[in-house]
């Protein structure tokens, strides 16, 4: 079961793209290569990371919901909504430069909360950095790409033609590419996915490339008794799409959960239907999960950060 449930649901990028909405802060700022926006400054800080080809647009919702009782950052990788690529820009350096925001701006014990890409990068750092944060929020994002758990050895084959797929493209192939991705994986509504896929479409297929090769090099699983802090999957379900395969949505949370095994503080949500970008699928029910999410996060936190 645990390399069928993604076999056909997802191709070989099903789990990194984006959403949307427009930026909520006018002041950005650079920390390394993050941009920062800080469009609220009081409460228990909550640092959002969007995915793939992503922009902060992806969180405004959240953030500006959020933002009343919360110190609210958010992130935008190099390459994408618009961004220049900066050469040399890796997960690994972005996970330092997230570092220095959190201590540069005296953060104390900041929520990570990341939708894809970004909810993978929050669980690198949960590993190397416990101490800094209160708890990561993972939003379809996990320690290894799905249906690839089971690889062993060299995965670069599998990322090199990734990015084989994506970096060859024309802005105009790039942005029909994030089209269909959009209508089979991103969201349920069609008009929905088609002004998501526009937003994504900002983002350099270069370095959508290099950050989708990177992903898919990635195997946290061994880390993931390093993370000490509380973290909650957010695991989105559409059922139409799973049940050629006979999943239900337990079946997927199970799946999601034994992905993440090895972390002692965790919480699977399910929230259907929905399809990757859940925030837009189902807004109302994702509100109420974010919250529970981070309830459950300073629930487990010694020295509480929340307000």
């Amino acid at each position: 079961m645990r390399t069928a449930i993604f076999a056909g649901a997802a191709s070989a990028l099903a789990l990194l793209t984006p959403a949307f909405s427009k930026p909520v802060s006018p002041a950005p700022y650079d920390v390394g290569a993050l941009q920062v926006e800080q469009p609220a400054s009081k409460g228990a800080p909550l640092i959002f990371i969007p995915g793939l080809a992503s922009g902060s647009w992806t969180w405004k919702d959240s953030a500006a919901r959020l933002g009343t009782g919360h110190a609210v950052y958010l992130l935008t990788l190099p390459g994408f909504d618009g961004r220049k690529p900066i050469p040399g820009a890796t997960l690994m350096t972005l996970s330092r430069d997230l570092k220095k925001l959190i201590e540069t701006k005296h953060l104390k014990r900041p929520v990570l909360i990341g939708h894809s890409l970004g909810g993978t990068l929050a669980l690198s750092f949960a590993a190397e950095h416990p101490d800094l944060i209160a708890g990561v929020i993972a939003v379809d994002g996990l320690p290894v790409f799905p249906g690839t758990e089971a690889m062993t050895g060299d995965r670069s084959a599998l990322a090199q033609r990734a990015h084989a797929q994506l970096d060859g493209q024309t802005p105009e192939q790039f942005a029909a590419y994030q089209q269909t991705y959009m209508k089979q994986f991103g969201t349920i509504d069609e008009a929905r996915a088609k002004m998501i896929a526009e937003y994504s479409s900002r983002s350099d297929p270069h370095a959508v490339a290099d950050f989708a090769a990177q992903a898919l090099m990635l195997d946290l699983r061994p880390k993931l008794t390093a993370i000490t802090v509380p973290v909650v999957e957010i695991s989105p379900f559409y059922a139409p799409d799973f049940a050629a395969m006979g999943v239900d949505e337990a079946g997927k949370t199970n799946y999601y959960r034994m992905l993440l095994d090895g972390i002692e503080k965790l919480e699977v949500m399910s929230v259907s239907p929905a399809r990757h970008f859940v925030m837009f699928d189902q807004p109302e029910k994702f509100a109420t999960t974010l919250d529970a999410a981070l309830a459950k996060v300073y629930e487990f936190t010694p020295a509480k950060s929340a307000p």
